[in-house]
């Protein structure tokens, strides 16, 4: 016995011998599959801003040789839907915790389906304003509930990818859009515009009938005294068991129920909590909290003062001052910029979480910098020459698709994944629609002045200006 190797009495002599595979990173949490079509599923409702972006950009050429309108109708025209979703986001909030996001999803599909077919049998400039309004307010819902539905539903590994989707549903429709414009753009002039317009409906019909396969949000259902509902859905779209009763905790916590509380239904404390939220927001904010909100609207602020929808918007109109003046050529250019635009966020969406937001917003910005020069000076060029330079058009049509690409890599999907982790839980979703309204305002400010821009400083003075927000953001 005394001559038995000490290992074969379970007692090593030498130290354990560690494996290359012990060196290793641990390995990251499967993607939640339920969660992810969870995300998807909300994050549809962006395709309705993105298909309108898109089809107006086309649209814009035809009402106006149909209604006669003056640049200026147009601009206001093309516009003025980022100031009506504000009516949307505004009401969202309230809507959700009244009848649940699942449900608000739904209704933000069904006022733009209306809006959509109004917006289509509109007889005259009027009339399609006030399609243009319903169209807005279904617009500024989705826009509010879709990030914010979201980030309640994902667990922390993949939140970054998944509060993303909105923006790659955003970048799809414009795509869509911008097919739509080239696929009707041959029927006559009084039924083309109305097909690209009308025909934004279908998205919603589907979006609705989705969404009934969707699970409540669960702080929502927590906010109802439905904890045993809530468990059921946070163990299913959380990484662990671990995960889910952590965040089952933080959402106890934020509503006011006792951390032991477990029964299945229990009483929720009356809240005062939108007045006190209200007032910890905007009327006496702490330092950190006074920080985020000025992070969260400044991101979103910015996101929109570099010009994104000015170039999605009047995308023809920048190609026609570049020198492309036939309606073909410029319709395939715009499906050009939506093709690009949806495969870079597209490619954004898979490095959010691996490289991390910064890198990815700075390169962002550096780039969409330097594509903007570019583009303000190749049309400057352009604009002051009796003939057709072809390296000009070319640089313009190139900084279009880089600058486009580069927004998408980091400013697009960033500014929302940014403002929806950014504040504590019991802020979220007041801190969102803070964002969201300062994102349409300044979006409809840009949109309904571009025009006007354009004469009064050259649209090449107009893209050096838009060159001037980004390097404040960069600063």
């Amino acid at each position: 016995m005394a001559d038995r190797k000490p290992e074969e009495n379970g007692v090593s002599g030498k130290p354990k011998q560690l494996m290359m595979a012990d060196f290793d990173p641990p390995k990251p949490p499967k993607r939640n599959k339920y969660a992810f079509a969870c995300a998807m599923l909300a994050s549809m409702t962006s395709i309705l801003l993105g298909y309108d972006i898109g089809v107006m950009s086309g649209a814009q050429i035809y009402i106006k040789k149909d209604f006669k309108c003056t640049d200026v109708q147009i601009e206001v025209l093309v516009g003025i839907l980022n100031v009506y979703s504000l009516v949307g986001s505004a009401a969202a909030g309230k809507t959700s915790d009244m009848i649940g996001r699942r449900y608000t999803i739904v209704l933000a599909g069904a006022i733009f389906f209306i809006g959509a077919i109004l917006m289509g049998f509109a007889t005259n400039y009027a009339f399609l304003m006030v399609g243009r309004f319903v169209a807005g307010i279904g617009v500024g819902y989705a826009l509010m509930i879709a990030p914010v539905y979201t980030a309640e539903v994902s667990p922390a590994s993949a939140r970054g990818f998944l509060t993303s989707f909105p923006e790659v549903f955003i970048n799809a429709g414009i795509l869509l859009g911008y097919v739509s414009n080239f696929a009707f753009s041959k029927l006559p002039l009084h039924l083309g515009w109305r097909f690209m317009l009308g025909i934004g409906a279908i998205p919603s019909i589907f979006l609705a009938f989705g969404v009934l396969g969707m699970p409540e949000s669960p702080r929502w259902l927590v906010m109802q005294g439905r904890l045993g509902d809530a468990k059921i859905v946070l163990d299913k779209t959380s990484d662990s068991l671990e995960e889910s009763k952590l965040r089952l905790a933080d959402i106890k916590e934020a509503a006011g129920i006792p951390e032991d509380c477990d029964d299945d239904i229990v009483q929720v404390p009356k809240r005062t909590a939108d007045e006190a939220i209200w007032k910890e927001l905007l009327l006496h904010p702490t330092p950190t909290v006074r920080h985020i909100l000025m992070c969260g609207v400044g991101i979103h602020f910015f996101q929109q003062a570099s010009g994104i929808d000015a170039v999605v918007l009047y995308s023809t109109k920048i190609f026609e001052k570049a020198g492309i003046k036939r309606d073909t050529p410029k319709l395939l250019a715009t499906i050009a910029v939506g093709f690009v635009k949806t495969i870079f966020i597209l490619v954004a969406t898979f490095f959010l979480d691996k490289v991390g937001r910064r890198p990815l917003l700075l390169s962002s910005v550096a780039g969409m910098i330097v594509s903007l020069m570019g583009l303000a000076f190749g049309l400057t060029i352009v604009e002051h020459s009796d003939q057709k330079i072809m390296w000009a058009v070319t640089l313009c049509i190139a900084t279009v698709l880089t600058y486009v690409a580069f927004f998408s890599i980091g400013m697009g999907p960033i500014t929302w994944v940014y403002s929806s982790e950014i504040f504590p839980l019991r802020l979220r979703a007041q801190g969102c629609s803070i964002g969201v309204a300062m994102n349409r305002v300044v979006s409809g400010v840009i949109s309904m002045t571009f025009l006007s821009l354009t004469d009064a400083i050259t649209i090449g003075g107009a893209f050096f200006l838009f060159t001037g927000g980004d390097q404040d953001r960069q600063n």
